[in-house]
């Protein structure tokens, strides 16, 4: 084991379910006990949560109400509090704090509030607390929505920095074919290129229990993969399968991350032209270029143009060669303000911080 991993761990409606109409309490427990145990190991664990509508239909003990979105939202606003809980209460079996996140779409594309989702997460894992996620079923419409909690959990995992991300289902994982109606059907062990002839036998949904079926999984895939992250596929019954997956054993189906992944993950982030500029030091750039740092406020020299939190900026030497673009952790109000101070000096100074670097490493591309 090559120390602390962070894994993104899935739990679809079926393996919350276990097949039926309401929550498998005892099976929810053992998943809840692998996760402990490898938290106790030092590895950062994240929960993506299906069954908010599962549980408030058995709560509200399964009401005859039509089929519209407004049902759903009913259910999901009743079932949200309650699942929540029960993952307060199993995870409290083991002494490990848990705080919740509701996600929509918007939460994750407009880059000033993926930002605030990102240090909102870090901050609960720095903490040793669980950040359990679900999509904001109650208030999303389809436009916000991600639209499956596959999908959320990729995003999830770009937001958390994760090594790995595990999609719990109730198949073993990727098949060549339906295994429920085919014999001859073999388990896909290693996947290195998702392409069209896996899509086609990636199929649709059957267990007819939640929103996303192998074909949702192959698209979070797509995009966990070219974050830079691995993800696996498996059954959710499996003994041990959290363990499994944090020390790489063979299990389910394995989807390894692209090559050169952090470049993918810029490009993605780094669509939009700079909306202004800084100059920083020779001190900077050298910390930049020969050790790879973040680019700290006591290595700014000005501040042109105004900006957003969360918007890229150029980076320039003194002599006004562009060294960098990067997305800034500060407006450009604030980022004129601590120019030349100390990092410790931040909150002092502008009452309020959001880390101590300008700029962060992961957050930028060195020309």
């Amino acid at each position: 084991m090559n120390g602390s991993q962070t894994l993104v761990v899935k739990l679809g409606t079926s393996v919350l379910t276990g097949g039926s109409l309401r929550l498998n309490r005892a099976h929810i427990v053992e998943l809840i006990r692998q996760c402990a145990q490898q938290h106790a190991a030092g590895h950062r664990i994240v929960i993506v949560t299906s069954g908010a509508i599962a549980a408030g239909r058995e709560h509200l003990d399964y009401p005859d109400l039509p089929a519209t979105i407004a049902t759903k939202q009913l259910l999901a606003a009743v079932g949200q509090s309650r699942l929540i809980q029960l993952w307060e209460q199993l995870f409290a079996l083991y002494g490990i704090h848990i705080g919740q996140m509701l996600l929509t779409r918007t939460d994750l594309e407009d880059r000033e509030r993926f930002l605030n989702a990102r240090d909102t997460m870090m901050a609960l894992l720095d903490n040793r607390i669980v950040p359990i996620i679900n999509e904001n079923d109650a208030v999303a419409t389809a436009e916000i929505k991600v639209g499956d909690n596959d999908n959320l959990s990729a995003l999830a995992a770009i937001l958390a920095g994760a090594n790995k991300l595990l999609l719990l289902t109730d198949q073993q994982g990727l098949y060549t074919a339906d295994p429920r109606d085919n014999p001859q059907a073999e388990l896909i062990r290693e996947v290195q290129h998702i392409d069209d002839t896996l899509r086609a036998i990636a199929g649709d949904s059957v267990s007819g229990l939640g929103t996303g079926g192998m074909g949702t999984k192959l698209q979070a895939a797509d995009v966990a993969c070219r974050a830079g992250i691995d993800v696996v596929i498996a059954a959710g019954s499996k003994p041990g399968v959290v363990a499994d997956v944090i020390e790489g054993k063979s299990v389910g189906t394995r989807f390894h991350a692209l090559a050169t992944p952090l470049e993918n993950r810029k490009r993605w982030i780094f669509g939009a032209p700079p909306a202004g500029e800084i100059t920083i030091d020779d001190g900077a750039v050298e910390a930049m270029i020969t050790r790879g740092s973040s680019l700290l406020p006591k290595g700014i020299c000005a501040v042109k143009g105004d900006f957003s939190r969360g918007e890229v900026i150029r980076i320039r030497t003194l002599e006004g060669r562009d060294l960098a673009h990067g997305v800034s952790r500060y407006n450009s109000d604030a980022m004129r303000m601590i120019a030349g101070h100390h990092s410790q000096d931040i909150s002092e100074i502008l009452g309020y911080e959001y880390g101590s670097v300008a700029v962060h490493r992961d957050d930028m591309i060195v020309s």
